[in-house]
């Protein structure tokens, strides 16, 4: 997708976006260094670099204006790419695919067109908890060799109200 992306904004002559693309937290909690994630698809940064968030609540939300790419199956996942190009993954913990579905509930379509803050996965953390090996949730900015710059934030976060982290792609 990537690849498609630098394309749509070269033919479209989209301009940067002065200051740079807020991505907002799609689930509450505490942020972590996406390093310290126990899946080194994550730790490592091969899927992309963001951040990790210690999940409070009950829903992740759509981190970004955009269109929603692709939810597993298994609804503990999904990918989002807003009108500039930028590509987000967003995956609840670490072994949750294994639960086939089992404390998720669906609540958005691959396709639709959504604003940030808007819910997409509704999660079921006091189940969750006692059924995988890590609670922590990636947020992962998927192409990497688009982006300018990348500022990450720390500390607490609210879903939907708090940044994350800046990009300029």
């Amino acid at each position: 997708m990537g690849f498609l992306s630098r394309i749509r904004r070269m033919v479209s002559g989209q301009p940067n976006i002065e200051g740079g693309i807020k991505v907002y937290a799609p689930i509450s909690g505490d942020i972590v260094a996406i390093e310290k994630v126990p899946d080194v698809v994550f730790a490592e940064k091969i899927v992309g670099d963001g951040i990790a968030i210690e999940p409070k609540g009950q829903f992740m939300l759509a981190p970004i204006d955009g269109t929603i790419g692709k939810i597993f199956e298994t609804n503990h996942a999904f990918s989002i790419e807003s009108p500039q190009g930028l590509e987000l993954f967003v995956h609840f913990g670490v072994g949750t695919i294994e639960l086939r579905g089992k404390g998720f509930k669906r609540l958005a379509q691959e396709g639709q067109d959504v604003k940030a803050g808007e819910p997409i996965l509704e999660f079921d953390l006091d189940f969750l908890k006692d059924q995988v090996n890590s609670l922590l949730t990636p947020v992962v900015l998927a192409n990497m060799e688009d982006v300018k710059y990348l500022e990450k934030r720390q500390g607490s976060v609210s879903a939907g109200k708090d940044v994350i982290f800046t990009v300029q792609v």
